[in-house]
């Protein structure tokens, strides 16, 4: 079995997105299904960004839930060595750990709760994979950030942050700020546009309200049990999408519930989003496929049992940025 925080697809569509003529100026509900993705022969994910309904949420553009997964008896996440420019990842769980490497020398694992965040800038290659003695499950989320042209080609840099800021505004709400800030809890992830994530934990008999910022677009997305956001029940593996203008998102749940907080101001710029590259033209993705393939660009990642990733043909048809439109 394999799960990965990194896109697995042999065969990627282009996604184009970006661009605020889609975003809703005013509360909305529009609860996103997510699309069964099979990676591999054995593995499938939850896609919920990018969906046929919603492409991006702020800087978020990319978003897999998997699990949990009893992986007792198997090798767990086994991803080979493999490229990413123009982005951030951001690895989440809440079971299991993933050991990280990538070509800047970095190892670390990343347990539950805990921020690995890599940013790929200008190129860095990685691996993932789960310890050889790991727990029995594994279960988390797997998060893109777009960066914005300004810092797309920033060198490449991987954090780990095990501590991070809480909020907990009463009525068995608690939230841990994953990346930006919330209610003035600020993550020490580095950001690089106006942004939120949040891990919100909602005990037994939760009622309570979240503090939001009216010019952010946000959405949330079920992690575990049966939680209400603004009146909505989401199921695990769900996500609504919450539009902009709100100063509040009322929250819910009559048994323990875990759901995902994800916000921004909404991402200008147009984009292009293939395999694991973000860029603003289909010449970017070219050459950064052509640099994976050909030449030293990504560096080498040190120590993964097996060889790396070859990236997939490109699509037969230019790949065009055109914004957020579905």
């Amino acid at each position: 079995m394999m799960r990965s925080m990194s896109n697995l697809d042999v065969k990627p569509a282009a996604t184009v997105c970006g661009g605020r003529q889609d975003v809703s100026a005013a509360p909305v509900r529009e609860l996103l299904t997510a699309r069964n993705v099979q990676l591999g022969e054995t593995t499938q994910v939850r896609r919920l960004l990018p969906n046929l309904g919603r492409r991006m949420v702020g800087a978020w553009c990319f978003v897999d839930h998997y699990g949990p997964d009893d992986i007792a008896d198997e090798p767990g996440m086994q991803v080979p060595p493999h490229p990413h420019i123009g982005l951030q990842t951001v690895s989440w769980l809440h079971e299991g750990e993933v050991l990280h490497r990538d070509s800047l020398g970095s190892k670390q694992t990343v347990r539950p709760r805990e921020l690995g965040l890599m940013t790929s800038g200008r190129g860095i290659s990685h691996s993932e994979e789960s310890p050889r003695d790991h727990a029995r499950y594994l279960h988390g989320a797997q998060l893109w950030v777009a960066l914005p042209d300004s810092h797309r080609h920033v060198p490449p840099a991987f954090e780990h942050h095990a501590e991070l800021p809480t909020v907990t505004g009463g009525g068995g709400l608690h939230a841990r700020v994953i990346l930006g800030e919330l209610d003035g809890a600020v993550s020490p992830g580095t950001a690089y546009t106006p942004i939120t994530g949040a891990d919100l934990t909602l005990a037994e008999g939760t009622n309570a309200a979240l503090p939001l910022q009216p010019d952010f677009e946000y959405a949330v997305m079920s992690m575990s049990g049966e939680a209400e956001a603004d009146g909505v029940r989401l199921s695990p593996g769900s996500m609504l999408y919450l539009g902009s203008g709100r100063t509040d998102l009322p929250l819910r749940a009559d048994v323990g519930s875990s759901l995902m907080l994800l916000g921004g101001e909404p991402f200008a710029e147009r984009i292009v989003m293939w395999w694991n590259f973000v860029g603003r033209s289909g010449e970017d993705i070219v050459e950064a496929r052509d640099a994976w393939a050909n030449g030293p660009h990504f560096g080498d990642v040190h120590g993964y049992a097996g060889p790396r990733l070859e990236a997939p043909d490109l699509p037969p048809t230019p790949l065009k940025p055109r914004g957020r439109e579905r």
